[in-house]
C-alpha cells in the first residue's frame, strides 16, 4: 500500500502498487453512497475488467493460492499467453496474465 487517505465520512481512497514498483498504481475509492454501494462486486456485470500482467504466472499464482485468492479459473494457456482469473474480496474478477512476450 502506497497510502490511504479518509477526506471525509464519505470519501476515503486507497492507492496500492507493486513492491518497487515506480510506475504503476491503483487507486481504490470507497462507495460513497447506496448506489455505489449496489455495484460493489459487479460494476461490470460479471465481466472480467482488470487485468494483472506478471512475468511468471506460476510463482505468482501460487503466491495468491497461498493467500488464500480464490481462482474461478486455472492457468490455461491461450495465444496471446496464459491466464487465469481470480476474484478479489468484493468478487470483483481480475485476469492474471503472463503475456507471450515475456
Amino acid at each position: 500500500m502506497v497510502e490511504d487517505t479518509i477526506l471525509s465520512e464519505q470519501k476515503r481512497w486507497i492507492l496500492v502498487a507493486p513492491p518497487d514498483s515506480n510506475g504503476c498504481k491503483l487507486l481504490l475509492a470507497k462507495a460513497a453512497n447506496e448506489l455505489q454501494q449496489s455495484r460493489v462486486g459487479n460494476q461490470t456485470g460479471g465481466r472480467v475488467f482488470l487485468f494483472l500482467h506478471t512475468d511468471n504466472i506460476v510463482r505468482d499464482y501460487n503466491d495468491y493460492v497461498s493467500k488464500g485468492i480464490k481462482f474461478v479459473r486455472q492457468p490455461a494457456k491461450e495465444p496471446y499467453g496464459t491466464v487465469a482469473v481470480f476474484q478479489d474480496l468484493y468478487g470483483n474478477l481480475w485476469d492474471l496474465i503472463e503475456p507471450v512476450s515475456f
